[in-house]
């Protein structure tokens, strides 16, 4: 584990470059996909993020997942789908970071809608809108093409989500 830090560190610094640049250029989008990690099942996402700034973009993300639970030695299948907006500021400016890099952080908001199981189901999960942070970065190895991971908190998105991004 440690020589896995030693290498992030050392491919951290290697990316440095003199003028940074924002990964997203002003005026152009990404789409982001892939799988979560959540303590209600692995939530499968697909996101939209337009750059507003150099440092900033604004987004959009759906999200479904589907889980079983057992309550009072029943069974009950649910699932969860997410409509959320966000806001990131990235990094790349102020730490004079590659483009081939990107590190963000910020903030969602959204809707969840909880399927209901039937009514002798005393479960304390309920629809309604969720407020919360991320922390993120993308590797993109080619001009298009990236992975990203994120972790967040604070709202039925709560986990961390890996996948892939492609600029648009």
């Amino acid at each position: 584990m440690k020589k896995f830090f030693v290498v992030i560190a050392f491919l951290l610094l290697g990316s440095i470059a003199s003028n940074a640049q924002s990964p997203l250029p002003v005026g152009s989008s990404q789409l982001n996909f892939g799988v979560g990690l959540s303590e209600w099942g692995v939530p499968l996402y697909v996101g939209l993020d337009y750059s507003a700034d150099k440092d900033i973009t604004v987004g959009g993300e759906f999200s479904f997942r589907g889980y079983e639970e057992n309550w009072k030695k029943k069974y009950y299948r649910r699932s969860i789908i997410g409509i959320s907006g966000n806001v990131n500021y990235h990094f790349n400016s102020i730490l004079h970071i590659s483009r081939k890099w990107d590190f963000y952080a910020g903030l969602n908001l959204g809707f969840y809608a909880w399927s209901s199981p039937p009514l002798d189901y005393d479960g304390n999960h309920a629809s309604g809108l969720g407020l919360g942070l991320q922390v993120g970065g993308r590797y993109y190895f080619s001009n298009k093409v990236g992975i990203n991971l994120e972790l967040g908190t604070g709202n039925a998105f709560s986990g961390g989500k890996f996948g892939l991004s492609i600029k648009l």
